[in-house]
């Protein structure tokens, strides 16, 4: 049998790694001399995309910090890549900022809560993840109006929620850790809002969570025609693939729907195989979604079970390589929809049963996923900074325990020590990155006007 390490030896890998690797060093950044351009970063990931959805891409980005933030994983990955590395690795989400997490319907039809973006996922240093997310906190309290020493506060109060989450898991057996999940009824009993308030947002938030099913999809996202459900028109937005631009290939997608549908299929488990037997496929559209993701080849697929009251929705999404490969080890997978979806199934505690992957025109890669199942996730718009104090507990704390379902807990825990030290460096880190994405916001939106970068009024 294969040797395990011990506890003691795993709490000595974690000491060892903070002797190579003080955690001072954490808070250092500064852009490399060669540091590639945000705008050409940019303009190189828009060559693998669909050309007359790119200027809604670019509306999307240019909202705000925030929202430029949200769709510059490449960018950032990229400035990751020369930061201190812990050589302890975990399953990474690869673009973890905190709009990436949110609630959905687990199988067993409870609410829960997790991260709930996978495009980039990939084994990387837990770091990455964890500045990202630090990083995105430190914007939305700006954005929020909060002054730099909220800011900062902000930032190291998330910090001593994941290490202190992490250290809690490196005391729990290996089936606790792998079995933990959180319920919106578990979040009742958290500190930092009062229970009346907290009772309130719960109530109001799984509310509106529940009603997003696929029947409300149905009447959002389909028209009758002759008596058949079809997807409706609403470009440049949402497309029947018969209206799709004819450079697009859209007929050659209409032809093989069947056929990727069928391969994709036969990568889920046999029981839900069995359950999609009882559902037949109605119509296919071309669908935009998120911030980062626009240009990107996403359809939705309407699947009718006993009658027309009775639909599925499918989102059938493009994968490419995930943006830390650049910098990273490929994945072990070949097929990047099934890195997705094992990368999701590793992190989430809870996962879509319906997950899976395919592969469509000129060899390029999907993976599926339902479209709607009680999602919701927080307006980060608006809101206070004792709202988003508690929601960067939430995020780091199930971040710290996605991490150590694919890590070792023990390890990491022991890295980062139960000092402040880590807390405050990456603080700094996140501070200094927040003032970047300040810089590089600037230059895209100089690129905008310039018009090197092709912008919709707006993001629709």
């Amino acid at each position: 049998m294969d040797r395990r390490l011990t506890v003691d030896e795993r709490r000595a890998a974690g000491r060892q790694a903070r002797a190579d690797v003080p955690l001072d060093s954490h808070a250092e950044w500064t852009p490399r001399p060669d540091r590639h351009s945000p705008v050409a970063i940019i303009q190189s990931q828009n060559e693998h995309r669909v050309p007359w959805l790119l200027p809604i891409r670019h509306a999307r980005m240019g909202v705000s910090p925030f929202t430029f933030y949200r769709g510059a994983a490449a960018i950032m990955a990229e400035d990751l890549s020369s930061t201190p590395d812990s050589g302890l690795w975990v399953q990474a989400g690869g673009d973890a900022h905190l709009a990436n997490f949110g609630a959905y319907a687990s199988p067993s039809r409870q609410l829960v809560f997790d991260a709930n973006d996978f495009d980039e996922t990939l084994p990387a240093p837990w770091e990455w993840d964890l500045k990202r997310l630090v990083a995105s906190l430190v914007i939305a309290a700006d954005h929020f109006g909060a002054p730099e020493i909220k800011q900062r506060r902000l930032a190291a109060h998330a910090v001593h929620a994941y290490r202190t989450a992490m250290q809690n898991y490196a005391d729990e057996p290996t089936m606790d850790i792998w079995y933990a999940y959180l319920t919106a009824e578990d979040i009742q009993g958290w500190k930092g809002l009062s229970k009346e308030e907290m009772r309130k947002r719960l109530e109001r938030f799984s509310t509106k969570a529940r009603s997003r099913t696929s029947l409300q999809a149905l009447a959002k996202l389909t028209t009758t025609d002759s008596g058949h459900l079809r997807i409706k028109s609403q470009p440049p937005l949402l497309w029947p693939l018969d209206e799709v631009p004819t450079e697009y290939g859209a007929d050659e997608v209409q032809e093989k729907s069947r056929e990727v549908f069928s391969a994709y299929v036969a990568t889920t488990d046999d029981h839900i195989q069995a359950l999609l037997s009882r559902f037949k496929l109605v119509d296919v559209g071309l669908k935009v979604v998120g911030v980062g993701s626009v240009g990107t080849r996403c359809f939705i697929v309407l699947l009718e079970g006993r009658d027309s009251q009775d639909p599925l929705f499918l989102q059938v999404k493009e994968a490419g390589p995930s943006v830390l490969e650049d910098h990273l080890q490929p994945s072990i997978y070949e097929h990047q929809g099934r890195r997705v979806v094992e990368g999701q199934r590793m992190i989430q505690a809870q996962t879509d049963i319906f997950l899976g992957w395919t592969t469509g025109n000129d060899n390029r890669h999907f993976y599926v996923r339902q479209l709607r199942d009680w999602k919701g996730s927080a307006n980060l718009e608006s809101g206070t900074y004792k709202q988003l104090r508690f929601y960067a507990d939430l995020c780091a704390q199930t971040m710290a325990r996605g991490h150590a379902r694919s890590g070792d807990p023990i390890a990491i825990a022991q890295y980062m020590g139960t000092g402040t030290e880590l807390d405050e460096a990456v603080a700094e880190f996140a501070m200094r990155y927040a003032a970047q994405n300040h810089t590089d916001y600037a230059a895209f939106e100089q690129a905008i006007r310039d018009g090197v970068l092709p912008a919709a009024e707006t993001g629709y």
